[in-house]
């Protein structure tokens, strides 16, 4: 059965490791002060990908939390994909000449559709999507405005962008522990040739363990947050069960928040 990659994902609201609960920012939960050494920890534990979010960021359409940005740029050398703010060319092409593998775009691309084209095109393999959706319709700005876009409408919109990947996150379920909403994302999943990484609900290993199933040769890669913040997830446990790897060290994932 074919592996699946997990992104570890690291939230920054003002400077601090957080998660939301259905993007939220009043919800945020502060798991740790220091972004470089949770990115370090995770890199440490076997991880070979981050997921980097700048929350305040996607609300302010510009870049907040560069310092800590760069801060976790330095102290890793796996690659890191980054999300938030990030809405126009000049921007993208900053990111990336920073050391970001991959930069998200998330909110440009319902609002400014071509520039996620000339995006794409100028940067080959380096431009992501992300697809964020409440019942399957696309939400932007931070999740917090909402649109009559279907998930499936603006993911088959941009399949012959040349885009890197597309991020699905269920918003309804981010944070929650309810599970993946596997129907709904291996529908859109099996809709789109480009790479595909789900996102939104994971609580346990058995959550993991059906997408793995499920999933395999659809899906690429999952995005687990406060599952391993909060130790529902064990990072060694999934990373042998998502890429068959053993984890290095840090046996329980509430060490990661240290």
């Amino acid at each position: 059965m074919a592996g699946l990659t997990l992104y570890p994902a690291i939230d920054l609201k003002q400077g601090a490791v957080v998660r939301l609960r259905q993007g939220v920012m009043a919800a945020a939960t502060v798991y740790a002060t220091d972004p470089a050494e949770v990115a370090r920890r995770f890199t440490a534990a076997g991880c070979r990908f981050l997921h980097v979010v700048d929350l305040d960021g996607a609300f302010a359409g510009r870049a907040v939390n560069r310092a800590a940005v760069r801060a976790i740029l330095g102290a890793v050398s796996v690659p890191v994909q980054l999300g938030g703010g990030i809405r126009d060319l000049a921007a993208i092409a900053g990111w990336l000449e920073a050391g970001v593998r991959r930069v998200i775009l998330g909110s440009a691309a319902v609002k400014d559709p071509s520039l996620v084209r000339v995006a794409c095109r100028s940067f080959p393999d380096r431009v992501a999507i992300a697809i964020d959706a409440r019942a399957g319709l696309v939400a932007a700005e931070g999740w917090a405005e909402a649109t009559e876009i279907p998930a499936a409408d603006l993911a088959r919109r941009f399949e012959d962008a040349g885009a890197a990947a597309v991020i699905y996150t269920d918003i309804g379920r981010d944070g929650m522990f309810a599970g993946l909403d596997l129907e709904r994302t291996l529908a859109l999943a099996r809709q789109i040739r480009t790479k595909f990484i789900a996102s939104g609900g994971v609580g346990s290993l058995d959550d993991l363990r059906m997408l793995k199933e499920r999933a395999a040769g659809v899906v690429e890669g999952v995005i687990v947050g406060r599952a391993l913040y909060d130790g529902r997830v064990r990072l060694d446990e999934a990373l042998r069960l998502l890429e068959g790897r053993h984890g290095r060290r840090r046996r329980n994932p509430r060490e990661v928040a240290g």
